[in-house]
């Protein structure tokens, strides 16, 4: 039996309200700034975009750029 390998990046599916995860890891990459966020941390997201954010700032700021 091999134990699940929480130290490199996780593969999530991201919805409105959470996210699932769908390959152990822990962290994702920020895709705007290519950041670590621990998964613990993690707080924004796009569910449209399947994208992870650092914060609120860059999220919104990614927002922005993908209504343009």
């Amino acid at each position: 039996m091999s134990t699940p390998d929480f130290s490199g990046e996780a593969k999530l599916h991201y919805s409105a309200s959470d996210f699932t995860i769908m390959e152990t890891g822990a962290y994702v990459v920020c895709a705007v700034t290519g950041e670590r966020i621990a998964l613990d941390k993690l707080k924004y997201w796009s569910a449209d975009l399947q994208e992870a954010y650092r914060d609120a700032g860059v999220s919104t700021k990614r927002w922005l750029e993908s209504r343009a």
